[in-house]
């Protein structure tokens, strides 16, 4: 291990060094970030701050630690979260929707990644199936048990913290699909669009899945076109970060052509890395170049994996180019990809 590659340390040389001898014990392929994520529990021991502040700390890594490891082996799995109300009854149309959606694109090779309770969760779990299915469970007095197609299932996660628990959804989805819900489905749809647009999560599809004639998401469009485009709050680009539908197929196409060229994205010493299926000719790059200078510098060009994608194993086979993006118009961003994914062939 090379202390020097960081200054992060306990302060104390005596136990940086003690802490050192057993990093290099460990059979760790990270050992600086495990002597840092040592040296701040060790700090958290001696800070200024309540017991409540430690356990927080420690229950949130404890809850990261295992949900990391449920999710590693699935890594390469394309993933599907479903948001929505867990008051939905079976009766209701909204939990056929969501139960036939999961089914569908299940059906495709993606699994599904939901809340474990009942309602549209319990929806989403039973039209994928339990081998296909994640619950994220977030532990409630009013929902003490997880609902019937996920409960005993080893992909069942429990969290007592919401923002692990959304770290989780985040981190491990590829695409995120909206039913009708309350407060926690509207916060989720905000939180997802915030993170997008300012581009502290990686473009995923948003897709908000509706009843035919429904006017929950319509309702909701409009009110982010008269309340907030209209007065500036965002701007007309934005909204490419989210579509609504009210026919599975449509939903289904969305989130499947997103990763018809596209494939994944990395930042490298400040350029925007894009992961392909397929790689552009060079005329498609000098066109996409230009329609999108307004949010570039410079030209996109076609590279290949840099050291640290090779280090990580990061998808290196795959074909990339790189984007001097200003990282301010995530919108236009997202229209970058969809024209890649309409024009390359």
């Amino acid at each position: 291990m090379n202390p020097t590659k960081s200054s992060y340390t306990t302060g104390d040389p005596q136990v940086d060094e003690r802490l050192r001898e057993m990093v290099s014990e460990l059979p760790s392929i990270d050992a600086q970030l495990v002597f840092e994520m040592m040296a701040s529990a060790l700090a958290l021991a001696k800070g200024p701050i309540s017991r409540l502040d430690r356990k927080i700390a420690n229950t949130a890594l404890k809850e990261m630690r295992y949900a990391f490891g449920v999710f590693a082996p699935y890594r390469n799995v394309r993933k599907a979260t479903i948001f929505g109300s867990s008051r939905t009854a079976k009766g209701r149309p909204e939990y056929a929707l969501a139960r036939d959606f999961s089914r569908t694109i299940a059906d495709r090779g993606w699994m599904i990644v939901t809340g474990a309770g009942p309602g549209i969760m319990e929806a989403g779990h039973e039209g994928a199936g339990g081998s296909r299915s994640f619950g994220v469970n977030i532990i409630l007095p009013f929902e003490a048990t997880a609902n019937p197609f996920i409960a005993g299932d080893p992909k069942l996660i429990n969290f007592k913290y919401f923002f692990t628990r959304k770290l989780m959804f985040i981190k491990e989805s590829d695409a995120f699909v909206l039913m009708p819900g309350g407060f926690g489905t509207l916060d989720e749809a905000f939180e997802l669009l915030t993170l997008i647009q300012t581009g502290k999560s990686d473009l995923h599809p948003i897709v908000m899945l509706d009843i035919p004639g429904g006017t929950y998401w319509k309702s909701f469009d409009r009110y982010v076109r008269e309340e907030l485009l209209a007065y500036g709050y965002i701007t007309e680009s934005d909204l490419n970060l989210f579509m609504y539908t009210d026919d599975i197929d449509k939903a289904v196409a969305e989130i499947e052509n997103f990763y018809r060229v596209y494939h994944s994205q990395r930042y490298v010493n400040d350029r925007l890395i894009l992961r392909l299926n397929i790689a552009p000719t060079g005329d498609q790059l000098k066109h996409l170049s230009q329609e999108f200078s307004d949010i570039l510098e410079g030209p996109i060009e076609a590279v290949g994996p840099s050291s640290g994608e090779m280090r990580d194993n990061d998808f290196v086979d795959l074909p990339r180019i790189a984007l001097n993006f200003d990282r301010i118009h995530a919108g236009r961003l997202r229209s970058l990809v969809d024209r890649l994914n309409e024009s390359v062939v």
